[in-house]
């Protein structure tokens, strides 16, 4: 299932489990950016044959693994387990008994408390927000719907509702917050459906003293953290580096290096 206006959800499964959340923008950007550098590598092939060709051949080269890092890459993907930010360099997995909030300052943010660490927020380069502009757009909004009022003072046309509304990439940003706002609570409340003894971030444990000494609670408690560990709910905060991703700044970069001291 595609996205609205600025794409910034894209490819949900058949299932309907899976979620990817990316800016339409940055997809438009590398897709001309490649296009563009596909194109010059050909014309430096057919025609360049010196060593200044050679140097902007590897230019290029390095410019679009920064391209691929800053524009294709980044995404946030959702699923059984939790959240997947993946940003320029590093990928976080946060599971969803980690996951507290999502919200939004200039990027995304997604608030995670692992169980036994400190809170920590992790910032998604995929889905920026620009308070200025949604401040423009709001009163943009504003003014237009009180010239629209009539002669008895009734507004009609634009409503006060939508004093508010914004087809700006702002607007998407903030439909996606809350649409991973509904996954964590969704998610939470699951976790707390199928036992309430399991420990959720930010949820009270009640349940959990009232098992002790009930052989039939304490059993069941056990498979709920069982069957929830083995989906990833209950994993904790992961925080790796994308060697690809460097690989495509490293390698260019070494290459226009011996180019150019070539």
């Amino acid at each position: 299932m595609a996205s609205g206006v600025d794409g910034r959800k894209k490819g949900v499964d058949a299932a309907g489990e899976r979620q990817t959340y990316r800016s339409a923008t940055a997809v438009v950007v590398w897709v001309v950016w490649l296009l563009f550098a596909v194109g010059n590598w050909i014309d430096l092939a057919v025609r360049g044959r010196d060593h200044t060709s050679a140097i902007a051949a590897a230019i290029l080269l390095l410019v679009t693994g920064i391209a691929y890092d800053t524009a294709q890459r980044p995404r946030v993907i959702t699923d059984d387990a939790g959240v997947t930010v993946r940003n320029p360099l590093r990928d976080h997995q946060i599971a969803w008994a980690s996951v507290t909030k999502v919200d939004l300052t200039d990027l995304l943010r997604v608030h995670c408390a692992p169980a036994g660490e400190r809170p920590r927020i992790i910032n998604s380069w995929a889905i920026h927000y620009s308070r200025r502009r949604q401040f423009a757009a709001d009163a943009k909004a504003r003014r237009s719907a009180r010239g629209r009022r009539s002669a008895f003072g009734l507004p009609y046309g634009t409503q006060p509702s939508d004093a508010g509304a914004s087809t700006s990439s702002e607007a998407e940003a903030e439909k996606c917050v809350r649409a991973l706002s509904e996954r964590v609570t969704a998610a939470q409340a699951e976790a707390v459906w199928a036992g309430s003894t399991v420990p959720i971030a930010g949820v009270s444990e009640p349940a959990q003293a009232g098992a002790v000494g009930r052989p039939d609670a304490a059993q069941a408690f056990a498979g709920t953290i069982g069957n929830l560990g083995e989906t990833g709910w209950l994993q904790p905060v992961r925080s790796t580096w994308s060697w690809p991703a460097i690989a495509a700044l490293v390698i260019p970069a070494l290459i226009l290096l011996l180019v150019w001291l070539a």
